[in-house]
């Protein structure tokens, strides 16, 4: 019922309602379901030369690649890595291997070099095979993550997002103590977390820019609502919008310089508006009495997604920035909202009951074809994110009577459960690969 009220109000008051959360680290992730017939990989533990370094970078890309859920990954550390890549096969099966040597270069650096290989051997070469110089102690887990990104575009022929970074919203609920509210970052496994923002009032709706170095998020510091853009790196952050009634669903141009946003300063109902960053020149972009809000660019940046109960229901509709026209999307179901586009513009993912739950599906905007991506799951969810390769969709759910963070690929094949040491998590956005 928590969840349940949770949809609706997000929808209907923007960002009034708000859950008991917990600002804890997420822990390792759990696969729940992986593709059939998924690669079988093998890692082989990396060559250390001198002091052990601090991150194991053989087990971080194990773990990737497992939990991407289209690899089956052997990494048993009693396998030498010294064996042949057909070894690999022979005896485990794996159809290729990565292999890797860390060199200790004192004053905490190090040189790193791994290698993928066809473990059948029908070419005497490495698939891939590269070395990288005077790499940190702090940056090896950065750098284990981009290794897993090569080896599975190698392999599968998409890049990969193991380098992205999640953003979600925590709070501490202390016994007989005031709320505590914090706006989080972490690596896509959830490792390394950190605060940008931390506050006794509530923050919610993070939003990437397309560069992946600022975030733009509601807070309701003051006592009201208002929207500020933070820089990710140096932490400066500055106030965008802070009008009279509703300052809501901040959603970045893919050129970074607009930002779409939801006010009710003119006639106290939600509408969407387009604000220039550099100029602060506001265009307004609906003009009705109905609740307009969630506004999503399409990644070529000539049309908005948004929810709108314009029909009687909440439902996703477009708008035509040249013209301003704008037309009905989704029909399958009652209640559509939180539409955000794949990278390649062809389908939108949205938030979608079904069967008297809030699940996560997926429209083809050439065919009208759509599908439900969580249908299995008997509970609600909420707050789609899009990967930035369009693989995974990031979103909350309610898993053990807690709100957590999950991923589903946008085939419906790979579950993941993300789950954090204690309290909930919610608003998640993943963002886009770093420019």
């Amino acid at each position: 019922m928590r969840s349940r009220l949770r949809q609706l109000g997000l929808f209907f008051f923007g960002f009034f309602l708000l859950f008991p959360l917990c600002a804890h680290a997420l822990l390792s992730m759990e696969l729940t379901r992986g593709v059939s017939g998924a690669i079988p990989i093998a890692v082989a533990p990396f060559v250390q030369q001198g002091a052990t370094p601090p991150t194991a970078i053989s087990a971080v890309v194990g773990n990737d690649l497992k939990n991407s859920g289209r690899f089956t990954v052997y990494s048993d550390a009693g396998v030498l890595p010294t064996q042949a890549p057909a070894w690999y096969h022979s005896n485990l099966g794996a159809d290729a291997v990565v292999k890797g040597k860390v060199d200790n270069l004192g004053d905490g650096h190090y040189r790193v070099s791994f290698s993928l290989s066809d473990t059948y051997q029908h070419d005497k070469r490495a698939m891939l095979a590269k070395t990288y110089d005077n790499v940190s102690a702090a940056s090896l887990r950065m750098l284990a993550h981009h290794i897993s990104d090569l080896v599975y575009q190698q392999l599968t022929g998409v890049r990969g997002v193991f380098s992205t970074h999640l953003a979600y919203i925590v709070v501490e609920r202390p016994a007989n103590a005031p709320a505590r509210y914090s706006l989080q970052v972490s690596d896509e496994d959830g490792y390394n977390p950190h605060a940008l923002l931390v506050s006794p009032d509530p923050i919610m709706s993070p939003s990437w820019s397309p560069d992946g170095r600022r975030i733009a998020y509601v807070s309701f510091e003051h006592q009201r609502a208002a929207i500020y853009v933070q820089d990710v790196v140096t932490g400066r952050r500055h106030l965008v919008s802070a009008f009279p009634g509703i300052n809501g669903a901040p959603a970045f141009s893919p050129d970074g310089r607009q930002l779409a946003l939801v006010l009710s300063k003119q006639t106290g109902a939600p509408n969407i508006y387009l604000l220039n960053l550099a100029s602060g020149h506001l265009r307004q972009l609906t003009h009705d009495w109905s609740i307009n809000t969630e506004p999503a660019f399409s990644p070529e940046g000539k049309s908005i997604m948004f929810t709108s109960n314009r029909a009687g229901s909440p439902q996703v509709y477009q708008l035509n920035l040249a013209s301003g026209a704008i037309s009905r999307v989704t029909y399958s179901g009652n209640y559509n909202a939180r539409p955000s586009f794949t990278h390649d513009g062809k389908h939108i993912v949205v938030l979608n009951q079904t069967s008297g739950y809030f699940n996560i599906g997926i429209l083809n905007l050439d065919t009208g074809a759509f599908r439900v991506l969580t249908a299995s799951s008997k509970t609600d969810n909420a707050s789609p994110s899009v990967a930035p390769n369009g693989s995974m969709v990031l979103y909350g759910t309610v898993h053990d009577n807690r709100n957590m963070l999950a991923m589903v690929s946008t085939d419906g094949g790979i579950e993941l459960l993300l789950p954090i040491a204690s309290g909930d998590v919610q608003d998640p956005a993943w963002s886009p690969w770093k420019s």
